[in-house]
């Protein structure tokens, strides 16, 4: 039956607009930065965000009542500015790994981060806790564990008639091709159709999209970035440029002056992926404004 029929069943009369946190977004700044719902005080924040226009992002999630859970919850909303889009970015990620809020999964720390590494041309999980990613030349694939690792060798082996057994993923009996190679998903390097020097140029080929790129700098370096937007208010002066310091593809923090990123700079730095994916395009590309430290 129709929700109108039954009107008991329809969830928008269930739905308040919380108008409480309405009034904490009217003073909400229409640029970028990073926004935090909170619920009971003391407890782990609910949800952390990001957008390049935080009073209109936030105000969707106020809009939706399919986020109607997480609104009674809510008490307060904070919100953190940022010159841009990158530093957004760089500030969201940074914070669900220290803050770890309930319903963010997706950027939270991976402790058992690993890649690909090809040896004797036959592909190996390494992990990120025993190499280091920033550094080791010849990686291939951020993967939050070997399970994900090894699908992804099966795919492409799929895609580029690959073998199981060069590749480690079968155990070939003597003398005996894969079975993929008798139903011709194989391009039959088990058994003589094609050369191991072959195969290993196939393999290459289709692991080169997703080679790690190495940190291409002695050290840490200031990624500047300035706010471009229209008005003048002092509010935001201090938020119109802002330094982030990096070092090995991780971010260190964003402060407004040289000499501060400087000191920034001597913190401890491990790989970082979430950094890797937010900094790898602007800084590689030479679109980014890059001072070394």
């Amino acid at each position: 039956m129709p929700a109108n029929r039954h009107p008991q069943l329809d969830p928008a009369r269930h739905y308040e607009y919380p108008a409480h946190l309405r009034d904490m977004v009217a003073d909400m700044p229409c640029t970028s930065g990073v926004y935090v719902f909170h619920g009971e005080e003391g407890a782990l924040p609910l949800y952390i965000g990001k957008s390049i226009n935080l009073r209109s992002r936030v105000l969707s999630h106020l809009r939706n009542p399919e986020e109607a859970n997480l609104l009674r919850q809510t008490r307060r909303i904070s919100h953190i500015r940022t010159a841009g889009e990158i530093g957004a970015l760089l500030l969201e990620a940074s914070l669900i790994k220290q803050q770890q809020p309930l319903l963010n999964k997706k950027l939270r720390s991976n402790r058992q981060l690993c890649s690909l590494h090809l040896v004797d041309g036959q592909p190996e999980v390494v992990y990120s806790k025993d190499v280091n990613f920033a550094t080791e030349p010849a990686l291939y694939g951020l993967f939050a564990s070997r399970h994900a690792a090894v699908e992804w060798l099966h795919q492409l082996a799929d895609q580029h008639r690959l073998c199981c057994g060069a590749l480690g993923l079968e155990k070939l009996k003597l003398g005996r091709a894969c079975f993929r190679a008798t139903i011709k998903l194989c391009g039959g390097v088990c058994r003589g159709d094609e050369s191991v020097e072959a195969h290993g140029q196939r393999l290459l080929i289709s692991l080169e999209s997703l080679r790690v790129a190495c940190w291409p700098y002695p050290g840490a370096i200031g990624l500047t970035e300035r706010y471009e937007g229209a008005g003048s208010e002092d509010a935001l002066a201090e938020h119109r440029c802002q330094i982030h310091v990096i070092r090995n593809w991780c971010y260190l923090g964003s402060v407004s002056n040289l000499a501060s990123a400087r000191e920034l700079s001597r913190m401890a730095a491990g790989f970082d992926a979430d950094g890797y994916k937010i900094l790898c395009r602007p800084i590689l590309s030479g679109s980014a404004h890059i001072t070394l430290l």
